[in-house]
């Protein structure tokens, strides 16, 4: 082994094709392959969400009007009705909690649920939720059940 015949070990040089922008000489200066002028062949260029090459972006050209509250609270909306069948079917008896909803798939674990006054109950249930209208609540104190606000 001497000085001309020294060669790097396999697999360690990553050498993918000519170094670009290093002047004339190397064959790859000048525009370094970024083409040439516009924003593309600066440094720094980065392309900012939503651009369309300078044409108006959807979001600028979309209207916009109303209002968004951010502190609004939604409500998961029952009505008696669906209440009313799951008595029929003997998913539930005499009460109804957060927890029986979730399991009948009426509301998530996360959900403020609202009893909505659509459709007629019949069954005296005691029902503990987080809001009720008050036509809903007339109905269920009617049908002889109570209605426990948590």
């Amino acid at each position: 082994m001497n000085l001309s015949n020294l060669k790097p070990a396999k697999g360690s040089v990553h050498k993918d094709g000519k170094t670009i922008g290093r002047g004339q000489g190397s064959g790859k200066g000048g525009t370094a392959t970024r083409g040439h002028k516009g924003a593309k062949s600066r440094s720094g260029y980065s392309k900012k969400v939503g651009f369309e090459g300078g044409q108006m972006p959807l979001q600028r050209r979309v209207p916009k009007f109303g209002f968004t509250n951010i502190n609004r609270i939604e409500y998961r909306g029952i009505n008696l009705d669906t209440l009313q069948e799951l008595v029929d079917k003997g998913a539930i008896k005499k009460t109804v909690t957060i927890e029986d909803l979730i399991v009948n798939n009426l509301a998530g674990k996360n959900d403020l649920v609202k009893i909505l006054g659509g459709g007629e109950l019949k069954a005296p249930l005691k029902i503990s939720v987080h809001k009720y209208t008050a036509t809903a609540k007339k109905a269920i104190e009617a049908a002889g059940g109570e209605a426990i606000t948590l």
